[in-house]
């Protein structure tokens, strides 16, 4: 195949892909560096950024094996019924390119999704062709990324997570009723099957590990299967359920499957009018951010989805991350003593995130923190300062919450702040 018609593959399943949200894209310019002496060469397309849980920054090859589909999901670029460019890799092409991508160091990995072109299990057969013809034939040791199609059996799901370091099916919409609405194909029920097929053999397969531990030394191995674990994605605005309902929903994924994440994804209008899509010139992407947000503070500062919303507050608030708002909602918890309150208790404090938290239990045991140490430990002290104390020391008293939060929100000119997730 000449490079303009690889070229032109990349950029249709390229663009195809990026409306996944499990990385997010990224690219340059400069390919036109064939044949002028140079060494090395980016893409426009293709290339997507994601992070390891110690912070790390991974490149990642994000494509579509085709985004030819027999579904018509309302939603979706790549529906049936739109009129768009096809296109579809074979494995050979798709390993090799990603092999090439990988030798000249432009990812360190791969992120392989595919539209439903023909059966389940046929479909899923080639990306896990491709993964496996990448560790067997060509020696890729980077990651691996593929995306379960729903309806895919348990046979081609273990052969997957052979193969793939994470597998990921996404959910879509966060009701069936939607579901039944926008991608009348799909089944909420067919999703959540494969989330509990992969949950199973997880468990079988540590436990299976827990077991060769306690053999002699190189009687066997311990089994492979996908190591990173699985994830999913929501779409977010596609329909009309509160924030309270996507929390509550993902809090249940995170206790049943122990996702590794949930992304959220703001609906963006695929340009073709459907009746059955909302009237929207622009993603709601501080939704988004707020929705992540409240994911941080389930999965790492130990709240429950009914302290984060309620049915009386069953949207996040747009102009303060939701840590501060429960606070504003409970401020008979504190002032907090930071000098004597455990790590749970820390974890509640805006402006107090877990590194924080942490390097104050760890500074405190030689002597006490004062408000001047607090800056250097990492506190933001914007939105610290009206919910502690320090050696009974306040920075400001938590007398009235809605000029609080007023200052906080940005809304006496700042305009709108979205702090980051060490809140």
């Amino acid at each position: 195949m000449g490079i303009s018609s690889l070229q032109e593959k990349i950029s249709v399943l390229s663009g195809a892909a990026k409306y996944d949200a499990s990385c997010a894209t990224s690219g340059s310019t400069g390919f036109n560096n064939q044949g002028s002496g140079k060494m090395g060469a980016t893409l426009p397309m293709g290339v997507c950024h994601s992070w390891t849980q110690d912070g790390r920054c991974v490149s990642l090859l994000k494509v579509l094996y085709s985004n030819v589909c027999k579904y018509d999901c309302a939603y979706c670029v790549n529906r049936a019924s739109a009129d768009i460019k096809r296109s579809t890799f074979t494995v050979k092409e798709l390993a090799e390119l990603t092999t090439e991508f990988y030798k000249r160091n432009y990812i360190e990995g791969l992120f392989l999704s595919s539209g439903i072109f023909a059966d389940p299990d046929i479909v899923m057969e080639k990306l896990t062709e491709t993964a496996k013809t990448l560790r067997t034939e060509m020696g890729f040791g980077g990651y691996i990324h593929l995306k379960l199609i729903p309806g895919t059996g348990e046979k081609m799901i273990r052969e997957a997570g052979k193969w793939a370091d994470r597998l990921s099916v996404n959910i879509e919409l966060p009701t069936e009723k939607s579901l039944i609405s926008l991608a009348p194909e799909k089944s909420k029920k067919t999703i959540i099957g494969a989330m509990n097929d992969f949950s199973d053999i997880r468990c079988e397969t540590e436990e299976t590990q827990r077991k060769v531990k306690f053999l002699p030394q190189g009687k066997t191995t311990s089994p492979w299967f996908a190591p990173a674990g699985q994830s999913t994605q929501l779409i977010v605005g596609a329909t009309g359920e509160d924030d309270r309902q996507i929390i509550n929903l993902t809090s249940s994924l995170y206790n049943k499957f122990s996702l590794k994440r949930v992304y959220y994804s703001a609906f963006i209008h695929p340009n073709r009018f459907d009746p059955r899509l909302p009237e929207t010139d622009s993603p709601p992407l501080v939704r988004e951010h707020r929705l992540y947000q409240a994911d941080w503070l389930l999965r790492f500062y130990h709240f429950s989805a009914n302290e984060i919303l309620s049915e009386k507050q069953p949207f996040l608030d747009a102009h303060i991350d939701p840590k501060t708002a429960w606070a504003l909602n409970n401020l008979d918890f504190f002032p907090i003593e930071i000098n004597r309150a455990d790590y749970e208790t820390l974890l509640r404090i805006p402006g107090i995130g877990a590194k924080t938290a942490r390097r104050i239990i760890e500074n405190r045991r030689s002597r006490n923190i004062t408000i001047e140490n607090l800056h250097r430990l990492g506190a933001t002290l914007k939105r610290a300062r009206y919910f502690l104390t320090a050696g009974g020391v306040y920075i400001e008293r938590p007398d009235d919450p809605t000029r609080i939060r007023r200052l906080l929100s940005g809304q006496d000119g700042a305009g709108l702040q979205l702090p980051l997730f060490d809140f």
